[in-house]
């Protein structure tokens, strides 16, 4: 089968080469209506590390609280709104952000914690457990066959899908100067659309990624868990992505 998916891909994209071979231990593809077409270890249950904050941000956009408030604690020495706090969250993976997003929710850091595991229960995914909102705890932990039903829900929000699509976030800080948190999934702002897309990684976990992205053969879904490393997880995904 992974000789099949490399042929595939080598006549499709001239960035894959020939020797590459999955090392992920758990992964799917699905289709637009989340038919699976092929996949390993679906209902393993494994550590998804920054995959965890596509459910951070589903609560707190749940939760109704204005997007445009400035919460009163600074990151990167500025106060943030919770809009920029979610892509910084999604765009970034970055930890801090995903922390004071939950700091900031309804009743608090365990409210949040709460309302991210009754999320699960109620798009039933039964073998899903969130204890951090970031994804540093290796106790975050789901399997490929729940994370379609996260990535499917995900993609009705139009916040995570622009996010999904910004290749940085990018702040004036004056006339001549810029800062620029560039976008983990090194995909986004190459030609691809995606209506969904998160990486994680931490050692327990490996490189980990979910995208739902638009291909010639049509919206695929990719869960991709257990990679070696940061830089294998992304040209696995798209392999997977451009080989159905």
């Amino acid at each position: 089968m992974i000789k099949k998916l490399i042929a595939i891909l080598t006549l499709a994209t001239s960035s894959v080469y020939a020797d590459q071979t999955l090392t992920a231990q758990a992964w799917l593809v699905a289709d637009h209506n989340g038919k699976i077409l092929e996949g390993s270890n679906m209902s393993e249950v494994r550590s998804i590390a920054s995959i965890t904050k596509l459910m951070t941000a589903m609560v707190v956009l749940d939760s109704g609280q204005s997007l445009t408030e400035i919460i009163p604690k600074k990151l990167y020495n500025k106060q943030l709104t919770r809009e920029i706090l979610i892509d910084l969250a999604i765009v970034k993976s970055d930890n801090n952000a995903a922390q004071m997003l939950c700091d900031y929710y309804p009743g608090g850091y365990k409210s949040c914690i709460d309302a991210m595991n009754q999320k699960a229960l109620a798009l039933q995914m039964i073998n899903s457990t969130f204890t951090d909102p970031t994804g540093r705890m290796h106790t975050n932990v789901s399997t490929a066959h729940d994370l379609i039903k996260l990535v499917f829900a995900a993609s009705t929000y139009p916040l995570i899908v622009q996010a999904s699509n910004m290749d940085a976030v990018r702040w004036n800080i004056s006339k001549k100067k810029n800062i620029e948190f560039r976008n983990t999934n090194s995909l986004v702002g190459h030609g691809y659309k995606f209506l969904v897309s998160k990486t994680g990684f931490i050692n327990k976990a490996g490189g980990c990624i979910v995208m739902m992205i638009d291909t010639a053969n049509g919206i695929r879904t990719v869960v991709l868990l257990g990679s070696k490393n940061t830089k294998t997880r992304i040209p696995e995904a798209k392999l997977l992505a451009l080989a159905y």
